[in-house]
This record gives structure tokens, sequence and C-alpha cells, in this order.
């Protein structure tokens, strides 16, 4: 007989599945969660004892469940949250989610997100081993040594693997790739759009959100909603692409139109501005056009150069 952990797991996969049909996704994608929905439902042990017992390996032992979806499992025994699911519903918060590890409260993860410009945990935990997250005021080093153990607690780290340069991702060319094709569907009228939570308070439906399935890689790309997207007036620039693989965790970057130096008014990731600049030296590519005028959604001013991540110009010079 299911577990309730086990039933609030499906129930996510589900709700998660059923957005992602009505967002045009991948059908393949789709049907993979509702597969996995169905197996957790009615798996006889109580998930969270098996994945403390086995961890990851354990979960892909149940059918429908590869090592993308039990990543995704793991991520929900340890948070209670699903940050995939949450931008699939337009809930996305990255302050709040910093609150959560202990040793950071609502305003340090107010003044974390603000200065350094990460929004997820992967991207602060970078932050607290290279240096920068220190550099906020708030931050000591016992501090820091809290954070730095929440995190790897929160992430399953088992030591302390959090650079994973190793890690598979998508080649830097298939995200700008992504975010070319997203912007121009999205300018064109051509995208799903749903409802964001924050900073919406009419409850529009105004933010395009775009589903890709390329070389074995699952996107999704949708304008940052973010406070500090808003504060710059960069809620039609600042592109955030989520993707996964069967194989791999759900990961993120963020893209936006570069307005100083040599890749000026280029298109470039941040913290792989390195691989841009080789691909543009190869390749080439034509600037990117100004932000489009949003017809429904925020306000769009002039804005000023939005922020490279502290932690993204700390690897750059190194």
């Amino acid at each position: 007989m299911a577990t309730d952990t086990n039933r609030d797991i499906a129930r996510r996969l589900v709700e998660a599945a059923e957005l992602l049909e009505r967002q045009g996704a991948n059908p393949f994608r789709v049907r993979a969660y509702r597969r996995a929905a169905d197996s957790i439902a009615s798996y006889p042990e109580d998930l969270r004892e098996l994945a403390g017992r086995e961890d990851v390996a354990g979960l892909t032992g149940i059918p429908g469940v590869g090592r993308g979806i039990a990543a995704t499992i793991r991520e929900l025994l340890l948070t209670g949250r699903w940050n995939q699911l949450e931008h699939l519903r337009g809930d996305v918060d990255p302050e709040s989610l910093f609150a959560t590890v202990p040793g950071v409260g609502p305003e340090l993860a107010r003044r974390i997100h603000a200065e350094l410009a990460v929004d997820t945990l992967e991207a602060l935990e970078a932050a607290a081993w290279d240096g920068t997250l220190a550099a906020v005021a708030g931050i000591g080093p016992r501090r820091l040594a809290a954070i730095r153990a929440g995190l790897a607690t929160r992430l399953g780290r088992l030591s302390r693997d959090h650079g994973r340069p190793d890690e598979a991702r998508p080649e830097a060319a298939l995200l700008l790739e992504v975010d070319r094709r997203y912007r121009e569907q999205a300018t064109a009228g051509k995208l799903p759009t749903i409802a964001p939570r924050r900073f919406n308070p009419s409850g529009e439906a105004w933010l395009p959100i775009m589903h890709l399935t390329r070389d074995g890689w699952h996107f999704t790309a949708l304008y940052s909603n973010t406070a500090r997207a808003h504060e710059l007036g960069r809620t039609r620039d600042w592109v955030v692409i989520y993707w996964s693989s069967d194989d791999h965790a759900e990961r993120q970057c963020t893209v936006v139109t570069e307005t100083g130096g040599e890749l000026k008014g280029r298109r470039v990731i941040r913290g792989r501005e390195s691989e841009c600049a080789v691909h543009y030296a190869a390749h080439g590519s034509p600037a990117a056009p100004a932000p489009p005028a949003s017809p429904g959604g925020p306000v769009v001013p002039a804005a000023a150069r939005p922020p490279r991540p502290r932690h993204a110009q700390h690897r750059a010079r190194r």
C-alpha cells in the first residue's frame, strides 16, 4: 500500500505532466512523468526510507524512474520543494528559497539575491565556496560554514563536489540557440503564457514559456521574473533556461544581453562568458535586438547593464 509520502510525490509528478502538456512540451517527457507517478503511487515502500538507505541508486530501481526523476524525488524529500514545478506554475521566488537554508534569514536572502544575482541553491553553493558569498554583509566565518553545511545536506553532497566541472551540460552554442528561438517566438506571440504569482497583482498570463527537446536535453525557457530583473527593467531581456535529461537532474542558466566590453550587444550566458566569446569568434552572430515592449506584462524601461554574478566574474579571472 502506498504511503502518504509516495502519494504526495506522485501527485506533484502528475501536476508537472499536466502543466507540461498544456504548455506544449514533448509528449515523451509528459508520458515519462505520468509513468513514474503511476509506479510511485503504487510502490509499497516509503520513498523516504528507500532514499535514506540507498539514495538515488535505490530510487532508480522503481519502474519508470530514471536518474533525472530520481534526483527530483530526492529534491522533494530533502527540501519539500521542486524547483521545476515552481517555475512551471510561475511560482519561482529565489529569496524565499534561500531563506530556507540554515543561517540565511529573509533579509540576508534578499541581500544575497540582489548583490550576487544568483537564483538557485546550486549557484548559492558555488558562491559559498569561491569567496563571493563571504563578501556579502552579515556573512562571517561561522555563518558561512553553516550555510555550506546546510547546502551540502540540501543538495545531497557527500563531499565538496560543488563545482562539478566534469558534469555533462549543454554546449554554449545550443543554449544560445534555445535563447534565440525563445525570444523570437515570444516576440511573435507564438508561445503559451503563464500567470506568475510574483509582481503580477492582476493575475494576468503575460509570461511566455517554451519547452524544447534537442540533442537529448529537455529545455524550458522563460523571461526572468525575479525582483532584480524588475528593478533593472530586464524582464524582457534576461532569459532563464532550465535543462535536464533522463540521466541528469535539472540545472539552469541565465542568458542576457552584454552591454560592455568586447561582447557588447551579444547574448551571453552568465558564468560562461569565455565560452560565448569563443563561440562568437568562430561563428559570429548579429547583436541582440533591443528587448521588445511587452503587450501585457510589466513595462520595460531602458536599463542599465545587468550585473554579472560575482562568482561568475571570479571564475572568469581564474
